[in-house]
């Protein structure tokens, strides 16, 4: 986790030095939704998230030369420094990138799910999405699918209450954002992000169902990001200074972990 973090944070330095163009996209505050989900997935299990994908790319076990590469746009990145902060890829490593399209992942999760249902594979997918993500009507076609056909994929909803600057009450009716698995009949549950173990212990719980059972899940974590929707965003705008530091006071993932590591001896 505080790998993921520092390697934001140079990433941060160098756009502001003008070292990398585009988007960037950070993880910080968010780190142990990426860390404590792939810690227990097994190896025929697979990952594809959206445009804030540095922290599970890092998770997956991407080498920070060939994504910092790829920030620079060099040939040596990832995606031959033609993607960005947006499009890591590591394939060998069942991830299947940041993609830029808001909700344009879910029905390519969807699809990862049904080719390792059709393969007789018993692994899952692990499909990340913001909450803004969740009023994209790809997300429902897949969802719908999802359930009529069995198939083994988890939607991760990483909600860190912001779609871009509005604020979750402000872009989406109806409470918790999970809930709306149940039309489809899809199970789904709210967690806690800043607690690497309750993370584990539900990613655990769904890819134990998906891969038994082919049913999907619908989880949704509940966590917060420090800094804005991208390093261009005007962060203040929208939010106060007091609620950012309250969250990193009181719940920051990586100072949790440590005191738990710590009590534990």
């Amino acid at each position: 986790s505080s790998d993921l973090r520092r390697f934001e944070e140079r990433s941060l330095r160098a756009y502001q030095q003008g070292h990398i163009g585009g988007f960037l996209h950070l993880y910080i505050g968010q780190e142990a939704v990426a860390v404590g989900s792939v810690s227990v997935m097994s190896e025929d299990d697979h990952v594809i998230t959206a445009y804030r994908d540095h922290g599970h790319a890092l998770a997956v076990g991407m080498n920070m030369d060939e994504c910092m590469a790829e920030l620079f746009g060099k040939s040596t990145g990832c995606s031959k420094g033609k993607g960005g902060s947006m499009h890591f890829f590591a394939p060998d490593k069942n991830f299947w990138g940041g993609h830029g399209i808001v909700g344009g992942q879910t029905p390519l999760g969807l699809g990862i799910a049904y080719a390792l249902k059709a393969k007789g594979i018993a692994g899952a997918c692990l499909c990340f999405l913001g909450d803004g993500a969740t009023n994209q009507g790809p997300f429902y076609e897949s969802l719908n699918l999802a359930s009529l056909w069995n198939l083994p994929v988890i939607y991760v909803i990483e909600n860190n209450g912001y779609s871009m600057g509005t604020a979750e009450a402000r872009h989406s009716a109806g409470e918790p954002l999970a809930r709306r698995g149940d039309p489809f009949e899809v199970n789904w549950s709210v967690h806690q992000g800043h607690d690497l173990y309750e993370v584990r212990a539900c990613i655990h719980d769904a890819l134990q169902l998906a891969r038994e059972s082919s049913r999907p899940s619908v989880l949704e974590i509940v966590t917060y990001r420090y800094r804005g929707h991208s390093v261009a965003d005007p962060d203040q705008t929208y939010r106060s200074k007091e609620e950012i530091e309250e969250y990193k006071r009181n719940k920051d993932p990586i100072n949790l972990y440590r005191d738990k590591l710590i009590a534990r001896g």
